[in-house]
């Protein structure tokens, strides 16, 4: 395995939170510390929400309670609560605290805007107030379209203190997905802004959710910032985001059970519909705050810039792990080289960053723009680097590490996925750190490696399981026990089955990809089906399948195989439009890189599409066994597609 190359000294691991933690509990050897916490699962996460700090109305009685099986634990029971009084509240009681900035946004023209503690809270407040006027109740959905600016973040966390759930979905989304979303949600309302700004042309999002609304009769109002300024079509739903605003900061958060829904993320699969996974007041914030807290280090008085959208789990991610900790959270609206490919860069410093959350993908594609941009910055405010979405390969780590962080900043590799509210594996900070691998299992985290029989296995491939609940584990899917256990639960008794391929050593753990089909492209996850419903619509298309093909920008592509009517000539113009149908329903960063026209897709007796042997035609690699298709015959020429452009 990996060698490290970011080892801790003695006074820089007793300085973490982590080990100050630990050793308040008698701790100072990370293994035996993370072989208690699984051991003793309610005792640790006992433990755990005392050491962020969560507040609660009415305490828990018991952490634990497994009476509806192990896929259903529920957590803290008996407790009442309600996220914005951990996120604000307690923050606003103390006289120091509540003058600190706890939101900054860098807008890509320029603009600069800060808020303290107090100020967020009084803004959130006025706009809980006029969301219940408005007619939001406890326990409504409430889409949140939005871009990267402040409101965002205040509306979220408005309309959790008045008890209803979000539902955050990416703003880089088309009508479809929007519409699915919605639909799926039962959503009541839709906030969202008329656009944004991206490498300096406006991207119209209101647009986006009225060709949406036509399809979604449960929504009732759509709300509106105006940020960018563009025109919009004006509808009868349409209600003015200041209008909200204008309401008195005179609400209450509501008293939630701890166990009651706060979130709705929707995270994609290899078939049907994306699932909605439900997170809880003290679930998804409590998992998120404690992984920043004591596996990034995140604290008061830190500034945490995280490349992201909020209709990804590290959106939300870096509001709870950046708040619940007393830091500051940093926003930037756009994409990080425009104007100049220092932009990142030059953010850092303008905002003395000490915690900056990036992708596999930004790093390549920052790494090739030179080292001259990142040289022209000192960077000096950078505690630690954060990286998510995606495994890494060697040279980007190593760039990251040597250049940008002058081999002083360590990076915290941190995996995990929308379901779990943040990670199963990440660095430590108290142990030494190698190049594009995971030295710990988090605390609370009962990660184990098995293979097709279900046995531990080390220095080979197996699947990622966990063999304890913990908290922040999604509750189900929205209104589906039944997909969300056999989605999870049903391969191996009361284990989770996580859908990575890990290899682990005994000290390290990498990931080698997924183990199911779900496409992540740059960090954002998303399933075939969504690619191969919209391809089929075309008239000249009777069957679609898509497939993740490996890219050195993005991590992974999308590439689309087609079966036309008979009769039908695939055209440069028939590509074109194809092109165009998926780019206008999913939005262009996620749009496919080439689409190939094939005689048949191998499928088995029971029709099933085999992406995975269409996969591993296309790419050239072992095609498995084949015994089950009913069409073999159909592989060799998926082998010669991609030979014929080599």
């Amino acid at each position: 395995m990996k060698q490290a190359v970011w080892f801790p000294t003695e006074e820089y691991k007793e300085k973490t939170r982590l080990f100050s933690w630990m050793k308040s509990l008698g701790y100072e050897d990370y293994e035996a510390f993370y072989n208690k916490s699984i051991s003793e699962t309610a005792w640790f996460w006992g433990e755990a929400e005392k050491a962020v700090g969560y507040q609660w109305m009415e305490r828990y009685t018991e952490v634990l309670d497994l009476e509806n099986g192990t896929p259903f634990a529920q957590w803290y029971t008996g407790g009442t609560c309600n996220v914005v009084e951990s996120v604000l509240s307690r923050w606003i009681a103390d006289d120091e605290m509540k003058r600190q900035p706890a939101l900054m946004y860098e807008g890509e023209n320029g603009t600069s805007k800060s808020y303290t503690y107090e100020e967020l809270d009084s803004w959130v407040s006025r706009v809980a107030n006029g969301l219940k006027q408005a007619g939001i109740e406890k326990g409504d959905r409430v889409t949140i379209y939005m871009p990267m600016i402040p409101e965002t973040v205040v509306a979220m966390l408005a309309v959790m203190k008045i008890g209803a759930i979000i539902s955050p979905i990416f703003s880089g989304f088309a009508a479809d997905a929007v519409m699915t979303r919605v639909q799926a949600a039962g959503s009541k309302m839709i906030i969202t802004a008329d656009g944004f700004s991206r490498r300096g042309k406006i991207v119209s999002l209101k647009d986006e959710v009225d060709k949406a609304c036509e399809h979604c009769p449960t929504v009732e109002k759509v709300v509106i910032v105006r940020h960018a300024g563009n025109d919009f079509t004006p509808h009868n739903y349409d209600f003015s985001w200041s209008t909200l605003e204008k309401e008195k900061p005179f609400v209450h958060a509501e008293e939630m059970n701890s166990d009651d829904p706060l979130m709705l993320i929707y995270t994609s699969g290899t078939t049907g519909k994306p699932k909605g996974t439900v997170h809880t007041h003290a679930g998804f914030p409590l998992k998120s705050a404690f992984d920043a807290g004591f596996g990034m280090n995140i604290k008061q008085g830190d500034r945490v810039l995280w490349v992201t959208d909020m209709g990804w789990m590290m959106g939300p991610f870096l509001l709870f792990g950046s708040l619940i900790n007393g830091a500051t959270m940093v926003m930037y609206e756009g994409v990080p080289d425009f104007p100049e490919a220092d932009r990142l860069w030059e953010t850092v410093d303008k905002y003395e960053i000490t915690h900056l959350g990036i992708s596999p993908t930004l790093i390549r594609a920052l790494m090739a723009k030179g080292d001259e941009y990142v040289n022209k910055h000192s960077l000096k405010s950078l505690e630690v680097f954060a990286s998510t979405g995606e495994p890494w390969n060697p040279d980007p780590w190593m760039w990251l590490f040597e250049t940008v962080g002058k081999g002083k900043v360590p990076i915290c590799n941190y995996s995990g996925g929308t379901e779990i509210s943040g990670g199963i594996f990440g660095n430590v900070l108290i142990k030494p750190i190698a190049p594009i691998s995971f030295n710990a299992s988090l605390p609370g985290m009962a990660a184990v490696v098995l293979d097709d029989q279900g046995k531990p296995i080390r220095d080979e491939v197996g699947e990622l399981c966990l063999e304890k609940p913990w908290v922040g584990m999604t509750k189900s899917f929205w209104e589906d026990d039944e997909r969300y256990v056999n989605t999870y639960w049903s391969r191996f008794e009361n284990k989770w089955v996580h859908g990575d391929w890990v290899i682990y050593d005994g000290e390290q753990y990498i990931i080698t990809g997924r183990s199911d089909d779900t496409l992540n492209i740059a960090g954002k996850r998303i399933g075939p089906a969504e690619y191969e419903s919209i391809l089929v619509k075309h008239n000249d298309v009777i069957e679609a399948a898509a497939i993740g093909v490996p890219d050195d920008v993005k991590g992974e592509v999308c590439h689309c195989f087609v079966v036309l009517r008979d009769g039908v000539t695939f055209t440069g113009e028939l590509k074109k439009e194809l092109m165009s149908l998926v780019n206008s329903h999913i939005g262009k960063a996620l749009c496919p890189k080439d689409i190939h026209v094939v005689e048949d897709l191998p499928k088995t007796r029971n029709s099933k599409v085999m992406r995975r042997v269409i996969k591993a035609a296309y790419l050239g690699k072992e095609l498995g066994d084949l015994s089950s298709l009913v069409n073999p015959e159909v592989v060799p020429f998926i082998q010669g597609l991609q030979s014929s452009k080599l």
